[in-house]
C-alpha cells in the first residue's frame, strides 16, 4: 500500500506560511478563513497547508491548534518544534531512513518514490520533495531533550556490590568499635574430574579457610 505523505500544491509557499504563523496570534481554529484573511494566503493551492499541518501535529482534526503549534510560535523552541512536527508528518520516510533529513535532494526523491510507488517524473513526488526541503530550512532535527527518569535516578543511587560498605560504630558501654563489611565475588574454576573426593576436598577447604566467621 502506497504511503500517504503530505505535501502542498504550492510547495514554495510553506516557508512563508510558517513564518506568518509565528507573527500572527494563535487562532481558536486554524480555518480556511484564517489562512486567507489573517495570514494572507488566498488561493486554492494554499489550502493544502491545512491537511499538512494536521498530519504534522500542529493542528488537531477539528482545526484547533496543538501545543506543538504554540511551541512553534515561540522563538526559542520554534525550529526544534518544527523538526518534531516534520518527523511526525514524514514518519513513513523516517521509518525507512532515520536520517532522511540529511539526504541530498536526489537521494530523498528516491526514498519518496520508494514509499509512494510513484514514477520519477511524478508531480506528486516533486511536490513532496519541494515541500519537505522548503520546510526543512526552518527546522532543527538535532536538538535533543534529556530527561532523567525514575529508573535513571534509582541507578545512580545503587551501590556497587563490590564496593566496601562502612558500618556505623557499635557502642558497648564506654568501648566503641567501628567495623567494616566487605563483599567479595569468588569465581571458582573446578577441575575436569568425575572423582567426588576432589570436590569434597575443595569445598571443605573453602569452608574452613574462607567461609568461617
Amino acid at each position: 500500500m502506497a504511503a500517504d505523505i503530505p505535501y502542498l500544491n504550492a510547495p514554495g509557499s510553506i516557508g512563508k506560511i510558517l513564518e506568518k504563523i509565528k507573527e500572527a496570534s494563535t487562532p481558536e481554529t486554524f480555518s480556511q478563513d484564517f489562512l486567507k484573511t489573517k495570514l494572507g494566503f488566498n488561493g486554492g493551492n494554499y489550502l493544502t497547508f491545512i491537511p499538512w499541518a494536521k498530519k504534522a501535529g500542529l493542528v488537531n482534526s477539528d482545526g484547533t491548534p496543538t501545543s506543538l503549534y504554540k511551541q512553534f510560535r515561540n522563538p526559542t523552541t520554534s525550529a526544534k518544534s518544527l523538526g518534531t512536527a516534520m518527523r511526525q508528518a514524514y514518519r513513513e520516510l523516517f521509518s525507512r531512513n532515520e536520517y532522511c533529513n540529511e539526504l541530498d535532494r536526489k537521494a530523498f526523491k528516491g526514498l519518496v518514490m520508494e514509499a509512494t510507488g510513484e514514477a520519477h517524473d511524478s508531480k506528486k513526488v516533486e511536490n513532496i520533495v519541494s515541500t519537505f526541503f522548503n520546510a526543512k530550512a526552518l527546522a532543527d532535527f538535532d536538538s535533543k531533550q534529556v530527561t532523567m527518569t525514575s529508573e535513571g535516578i534509582k541507578e545512580l543511587k545503587t551501590t556497587k556490590k563490590d564496593e566496601p560498605v562502612l558500618q556505623p560504630p557499635i557502642s558497648s558501654g564506654s568501648n566503641k568499635q567501628r567495623t567494616i563489611g566487605l563483599n567479595y565475588t569468588i569465581n571458582l574454576v573446578l577441575p575436569k574430574t568425575d572423582d567426588p573426593a576432589i570436590f569434597n576436598a575443595i569445598f571443605k577447604s573453602l569452608k574452613e579457610n574462607l567461609l568461617n566467621e
